[in-house]
């Protein structure tokens, strides 16, 4: 019998709330479309891995552990599809962990994750703009990317433009740890006499960047920053993958995956 797997990697999260909103809707999205595979999953955060064991008694694998003990338990056929947002240090390590498996299984294919390719800029803009708030002209959109020293951190700027090109002006992109920063965008923010700010996240879970470094009450907080050069502040903590339209873009990229062998 040809066993097959479906092995879902995301960053990981330890609020788990947020984590079944987007990590186990996704997966359970991803095992409607494919009911042959048994699910599996693994986080590439050994933070998380760590804090959940140690707090929760919540075992997750790593990467090479989930694939290990696939190859170890007989199966045959490996779909992996990534939850990541860019192919960045994350998306890499856990391809790094997966090569030196690839000859080892009769199949394993890898998805792509959000925006990997050209065309999934624009479909990612149409499937946000339903989740948009509706602002007047003197009221922006700032999404918080993580952001990383990746060159796939341009990602986050291409995107932005993409947003703009379809006419909503309205919305920015700065990340925590990359470019664009915050600053840049409130030196846009006041170039266009905007007076009130709905932040975002833009990853896939609404976990410790989201409630803390957008939202929360600390001095450093983008809602405290905001508020402090006088902007209006709401939030949203709303995770990519709490969004169907998001995870049906994972599904697609996981059925492209399915269409040739990886790599």
């Amino acid at each position: 019998m040809n066993k097959k797997a479906l092995l879902v990697i995301s960053f990981g999260t330890s609020y788990a709330d947020t984590r079944e909103k987007t990590i186990t809707a996704t997966e359970n999205a991803l095992v409607h479309i494919f009911p042959d595979y048994n699910l599996k999953r693994a986080f590439t955060s050994q933070v998380v891995i760590d804090k959940l064991k140690k707090r929760d008694g919540i075992v997750i694998d790593n990467v090479t552990q989930a694939i290990e003990k696939l190859y170890v338990e007989g199966y045959q056929e490996i779909l992996v599809q990534p939850l990541h947002v860019i192919p960045g240090v994350e998306y890499e390590s856990a391809i790094d962990e997966l090569t030196p498996f690839m000859q080892k299984f009769a199949r394993l294919t890898v998805g792509a994750p959000l925006l990997a390719h050209p065309e999934d800029y624009e479909t990612v803009v149409n499937a946000l703009c339903g989740e948009l708030p509706k602002t007047s002209n003197a009221e922006a959109v700032v999404f918080m990317g993580h952001g990383s020293s990746h060159p796939a951190n341009a990602a986050y700027s291409k995107l932005e433009r993409v947003f703009k090109g379809k006419g909503y002006s309205n919305v920015y992109i700065a990340t925590v740890e990359g470019t664009p920063k915050l600053e840049s965008v409130i030196e846009s923010l006041k170039a266009d006499e905007i007076q009130k700010v709905t932040l975002i996240p833009f990853m896939f879970v609404a976990g410790d960047h989201a409630l803390n470094d957008m939202a929360g009450d600390s001095q450093e907080s983008w809602k405290s920053i905001l508020e402090r050069k006088g902007y209006t502040v709401d939030v949203r903590l709303v995770g990519l993958g709490e969004i169907e339209k998001i995870r049906q873009i994972y599904i697609a990229h996981a059925q492209s995956a399915m269409e040739c062998n990886w790599p």
